[in-house]
């Protein structure tokens, strides 16, 4: 066998939204994060597919959702706090989640590890390509994928 020393996880970035496999993908992340004393980076993505055409122009909609998308994530952020996780970052952003996450989000927070849900949340993307598997192709860095 080798004998190259396994990476040292140091940061651990989660995905989340309101799927039961987002927030089982939290629920490891968090005990990962225990584990081996990392911090706990989590990210939500505002996705504009989910809004109709009036919406994504109504810079009022948007900022509403966005609001309200920070408020779910900071719930998050006091969970993984009150579960004794040391350190705890959040990053929202918009766009498409797993391009998003690939592209801006882990050059931004350069984690060690990606754990991320194996479906969407709603949608015909649970069935045509999922985010997960988009991920776990294009992720620079190792990805944890839960069912």
């Amino acid at each position: 066998m080798d004998k190259e020393p396994i990476k040292n996880i140091k940061k651990i970035l989660v995905g989340v939204d309101d799927s039961e496999d987002a927030q089982l993908a939290f629920r490891v992340a968090m005990r990962r994060a225990l584990d081996l004393d990392a911090t706990l980076c989590i990210t939500s993505i505002l996705e504009s597919d989910e809004m109709n055409v009036f919406q994504a122009l109504s810079a009022d909609y948007i900022h509403g959702e966005r609001k309200e998308l920070e408020k779910h994530v900071e719930n998050y952020r006091k969970i993984a706090l009150q579960a004794g996780i040391k350190r705890v970052e959040v990053v929202i952003a918009e766009g498409d989640a797993g391009e998003t996450i690939i592209k801006r989000i882990i050059p931004k927070v350069e984690p060690d590890l990606l754990i991320i849900g194996a479906l969407s949340k709603k949608g015909v993307k649970k069935f045509v390509g999922s985010q997960a598997a988009y991920m776990a192709k294009h992720a620079p860095i190792s990805v944890l994928v839960v069912r």
